[in-house]
């Protein structure tokens, strides 16, 4: 273990990328990436403030901060940085980078080729298991917030202000709203096929909403135990970690000290990610600094209620209406709301702490609503393969210049 950090004293931010084609067909070639980055393959780049790293599936590569930072400023021009770089090397093979949470046009069926290079024994016992031919494995890309804690008392703390977040962040940040062509009708799908990707051993992923678990031992108890206990008949040689297989939308990693946030669909571009996680944070330390209710109260959040929120929340994005009075009462709220009111309601609360660059690319994301809506009103009643195509590629060159996407 390295060392310990106190809570919001630095922070770990990772971002999925899709390569695709100008068609968007997948490109599952992140290992030649690497050989053209690093003159061989390899599964990890060390690339000064950024590192790269190869996922499940080769059409998908991880750009994370290259270990803890506590400067969250410029962190949108150092991924985007990183990005143009990796552009300019996948041009010549007529390849680029893209956004957003699934591929519109992906079949995962036929498209679907693992990462066959270091530490593919785990992907293909994953494959083996769960067959991750399907959008929930091969068709994801996501951003990760990794936030550390010092000890049960710090850990108590997080673990209660994240599962009371966790609900609202596709309200936030839902960027999956088409696959396969059509128009799915969730705002966030990437996350309805979350929740079922595991369904064959439940426990690892449960109700996604992590269990009211405050501290190091009950946390062993209650969750890495069963799930060391519910895999081993799939995995006689103890190859897949429990921290790894612990699915839910928000991971301990007591190994690391942190918690893993991973519910939040990828954007078009790092400026709004890094503009989003900072919303995110800010909206925890309020928490966690009892602003609105104190840590008992947030500690009795119903995990079934937290679900149900979540599930409005996945289907319809911003447009979400939350009725549950105990819990809006957690945020000094009292009638119904949307969960776009409750985001901008957090956003003016919490205003003063966050940048003026930063403030200005949240207020047009809470204006123009999450990036699944704008595609949806940008395609309009056009959801042809032609006018898709066009508008992930005005996505991709977003993503190229680092802008929003605003139709």
């Amino acid at each position: 273990m390295g060392k310990k950090y106190h809570l919001f004293e630095v922070y770990g931010i990772e971002l999925e990328y899709m390569l695709v084609n100008h068609d968007l067909s997948v490109a599952p070639i992140v290992d030649k990436l690497m050989m053209l980055k690093e003159g061989e393959i390899t599964s990890d780049v060390d690339n000064g403030n950024i590192a790269w790293s190869n996922e499940l599936v080769a059409h998908v590569i991880e750009l994370k901060t290259n270990g803890p930072t506590a400067q969250l400023n410029d962190l949108g021009q150092e991924f985007h940085k990183n990005i143009l770089e990796i552009n300019r090397l996948l041009q010549p093979l007529g390849t680029k980078l893209l956004g957003t949470a699934a591929n519109p046009l992906m079949n995962p069926t036929t498209d679907t080729v693992l990462w066959k290079h270091t530490y593919s024994e785990v992907y293909n016992l994953y494959n083996a298991i769960f067959n991750c031919t399907g959008h929930g494995w091969s068709n994801v890309q996501s951003t990760h917030i990794n936030l550390p804690f010092y000890n049960d008392e710090e850990f108590e703390k997080l673990h209660a202000a994240i599962r009371l977040v966790l609900p609202l962040i596709p309200g936030l940040c839902a960027s999956s709203p088409i696959l396969e062509g059509n128009i799915t009708g969730f705002a966030d799908t990437r996350l309805e096929y979350y929740k079922n990707n595991q369904k064959k051993i439940p426990h690892l992923t449960a109700k996604v909403i992590p269990e009211p678990i405050f501290n190091k031992d009950d946390y062993y108890k209650s969750i890495f135990n069963p799930i060391k206990k519910a895999i081993k008949p799939y995995d006689k040689d103890n190859i897949l970690e429990h921290h790894f297989l612990n699915s839910r939308g928000a991971i301990a990693r007591f190994d690391r000290n942190t918690i893993e946030i991973r519910l939040v669909d990828i954007q078009e571009c790092p400026k709004a990610d890094i503009a989003i996680c900072v919303l995110i944070i800010e909206v925890l330390k309020a928490l966690v600094n009892n602003n609105f209710e104190s840590l008992e109260k947030q500690k009795l959040a119903n995990t079934d209620a937290l679900y149900a929120i979540l599930n409005a929340t996945i289907k319809n994005g911003e447009d979400a209406v939350i009725t549950d009075e105990t819990y809006l009462q957690l945020f000094k709220l009292s009638d119904a709301q949307t969960i776009g009111d409750i985001w901008l309601y957090l956003y003016l609360h919490v205003k003063p702490k966050i940048s003026p660059d930063q403030r200005a690319t949240l207020e047009s994301i809470l204006n123009s609503g999450t990036l699944s809506k704008r595609i949806v009103t940008s395609l309009g009643k056009d959801i042809t393969t032609d006018r898709i195509i066009k508008v992930y590629n005005d996505l991709a060159e977003g993503l190229n210049t680092n802008e929003l996407f605003l139709p």
